[in-house]
């Protein structure tokens, strides 16, 4: 089952497990410059809203009433990343594992395919929660991802069109797997004692007149970003492939999102300079036991957002300046899998 609760999405299995369930949340962050250099992980500034489509049936096209699912809104340039959490099992020192696959446009963000149903291993096509906290954008090559950045779909810039030619689907698909019960009380066996380790990435808060067709944003490759998408630690039949959730979470401009819903968007977020100046934490993330993916060539062949723009004669990003981030949070390094790491006092 698939519920919106608090703008997050939560998936629960009570067939497999009565404690197995993750909630995935859209995280508002800057987006990085587009300047073919390398850049920490950049903050959270909380949630996007959800709503359900359903609500809205008058205001949105006709085939995200057919999709279903959940709308988000996203300005023109704007950035993200998908945070995952999963419920921690008291007495087996263990979130409960789910293998996760993520498309935008439907394709693939692992692995540049067009969607498929199961997982595959050959190249893996998913990520697995306990291993994966966060996906900021595409897999591009080992430790590299390109950012997930919106711009409008038909424009030429989403990795839809890049791949297909096609600006057919927009948005995010989501489809979730959990492992099956037995495999993991056979993997996690009870303890006596429950060490608790939490490791977050968040920074603190610092009438319109359109056509339907108008509203509906694709996600596009933006700046490079270091971020490993770990291998598979598990066995491939380990996950329960009867059981699944899926979701289409739909990206509407944030311009036409009150004529929509009647509420506001969030604001535009900081640019990176102004993040950067004000002495803001960057983030590293190291998972010592976890082995990063190899990256896909047919992702790592899209072009930028800035790049597509120069092929257009376009400039697509405002303030696209290059920083030096001063301040880095690394976060785990040279941790073993459950210790706690110290910070400053």
């Amino acid at each position: 089952m698939i519920e919106l609760r608090e703008d997050s999405l939560v998936f629960t299995f009570p067939e497999v497990h009565p404690e197995a369930s993750l909630k995935i949340t859209f995280q508002r962050t800057f987006r990085i410059p587009d300047d073919d250099k390398e850049y920490p992980l950049p903050p959270g500034f909380g949630g996007f809203p959800l709503r359900h489509v359903d609500d809205y049936a008058n205001k949105v096209p006709q085939r995200w009433i057919e999709h279903g699912g959940v709308m988000l809104p996203l300005y023109q340039s704007e950035a993200l990343w998908l945070n995952f959490s999963s419920n921690y099992i008291i007495g087996r020192w263990q979130d409960y594992p789910f293998a996760i696959k993520v498309a935008t446009g439907k394709i693939n963000a692992v692995t540049g395919d067009s969607w498929s149903e199961g997982l595959n291993r050959n190249p893996q096509d998913y990520m697995v929660s306990a291993e994966q906290p966060w996906l900021d954008g595409y897999c591009v090559e080992k430790g590299v991802i390109r950012q997930f950045v919106a711009m409008p779909l038909g424009a030429g810039y989403s990795a839809e069109e890049q791949i297909t030619g096609e600006a057919e689907h927009g948005g995010i698909q989501i489809a979730v797997y959990p492992m099956k019960r037995e495999v993991f009380e056979r993997r996690f066996p009870l303890v006596e004692e429950t060490p608790i380790v939490i490791e977050e990435r968040v920074c603190d808060e610092s009438n319109i007149c359109f056509l339907k067709a108008d509203l509906d944003m694709g996600l596009s490759p933006g700046g490079l970003m270091r971020q490993e998408i770990y291998e598979d630690p598990f066995d491939l039949g380990d996950w329960d492939m009867e059981n699944t959730g899926r979701c289409f979470v739909h990206i509407a401009n944030s311009m036409v999102w009150r004529s929509i819903t009647g509420k506001n968007p969030p604001t535009v977020p900081l640019t990176a300079k102004d993040y950067n100046k004000a002495g803001m934490p960057w983030f590293d993330f190291y998972n010592d036991g976890g082995k990063g993916l190899s990256g896909s060539h047919k992702l790592g062949q899209m072009k930028s957002v800035v790049e597509k723009g120069k092929e257009k004669g376009d400039v697509p990003l405002p303030e696209n300046e290059s920083v030096v981030p001063d301040h880095i949070i690394k976060l785990r390094k040279h941790l073993k899998r459950d210790q706690v790491r110290e910070g400053n006092f």
